[in-house]
């Protein structure tokens, strides 16, 4: 599986969530690969404690290798590497669908069970991209309205992206693209709406739009948590995601601040193994519990499908 580590600000703790969500993972027996995507700041291998590797994606990007095990790095912890250096692909503004879903198989391909890709901040149509390919979307969010603002953004971005991938009309597509605007000609406020508005012109897209509105379930993550009004912050956004948007949010959890997660960054040392015993650390360890669950459920219906081949 592939899980992409997305948001629309920066400072929101997604290297940290990745990396140590990944070390719990791997803990739990699970092969793990952690992909440095952010652009501009990659630092997973400071996170890590490792010095800025020599080979990254960049090499296999440009063909200086021919098999992303080639710039696989090894960690310190058991079932743990890295890939690092995704600057030369989703930092290329006119990066082709192709180039996009080449890598996305090589990671694939990889023997591995899971990848956690760190996309860093912003949501440029690259970044939008990996996050609407990968296996599962993670959006991470503090309790900050600024941190709240761009994650309904970017939800939204990635949201119309996939609905407009989707269908295959131009008119549809050209509805979509003005459906982006709250203030659009044609009053479409909700995804209700837009349905209603693209029944009209092609009923074979509104049947695809339906069924992406709802199988677009991406997953949030709320950082730095401070109180229990903190906590309900990532339930309210769950509910104002299905009430304006129609986006089925599933709320993963949360973690709460902690002083012990900045003196392990310090430290250069993960979290979960410099104090495993910390509250943030306990936070990690529940939401990676929650995604070894899934990533063993989706193991078995894969396996039921190969069963049924």
């Amino acid at each position: 599986m592939i899980w992409t580590i997305g948001g629309g600000k920066g400072g929101s703790g997604k290297s940290f969530i990745t990396t140590n969500v990944g070390i719990c993972l791997s803990k739990l027996g699970i092969r793990v690969v952690l992909i440095d995507a952010d652009l501009g700041g990659a630092n997973l291998h400071t996170f890590l404690g490792i010095y800025p590797p020599a080979v990254s994606l960049s090499d296999f990007i440009k063909k200086r290798v021919s098999h992303l095990n080639e710039v696989l790095i090894p960690t310190a912890v058991p079932n743990l590497q890295l890939l690092t250096g995704a600057q030369d692909l989703l930092n290329a503004a006119d990066a082709k669908s192709v180039q996009k879903r080449k890598l996305v198989r090589s990671i694939q391909s990889l023997s591995s069970d899971t990848a956690l890709v760190d996309l860093g901040a912003g949501n440029s149509l690259s970044v939008l991209d990996f996050f609407l390919m990968s296996d599962g979307g993670i959006l991470v969010v503090t309790p900050e309205p600024t941190s709240i603002e761009n994650s309904y953004r970017f939800l939204k971005s990635a949201f119309y992206r996939r609905l407009r991938q989707s269908v295959s009309s131009s008119s549809v597509k050209a509805l979509i693209d003005d459906a982006m605007d709250q203030k659009n000609e044609m009053g479409i406020l909700n995804p209700h709406g837009l349905i209603k508005a693209v029944k009209e012109r092609d009923e074979g897209d509104a049947r695809k739009v339906i069924e992406e509105i709802e199988t677009f379930r991406p997953n949030l993550i709320l950082n730095q948590v401070r109180s229990k009004k903190d906590i309900e912050v990532g339930f309210s956004i769950r509910s104002a995601c299905l009430k304006y948007f129609g986006i089925h949010l599933h709320y993963l959890g949360y973690v709460v601040y902690d002083q012990d997660v900045n003196h392990s960054i310090r430290r250069r040392k993960p979290l979960v193994l410099e104090n495993p015993r910390s509250r943030a650390a306990q936070c990690v360890m529940e939401i990676a519990s929650k995604l070894a669950r899934s990533h063993k459920m989706a193991t078995r219906i894969k396996g039921y499908e190969h069963q049924g081949d």
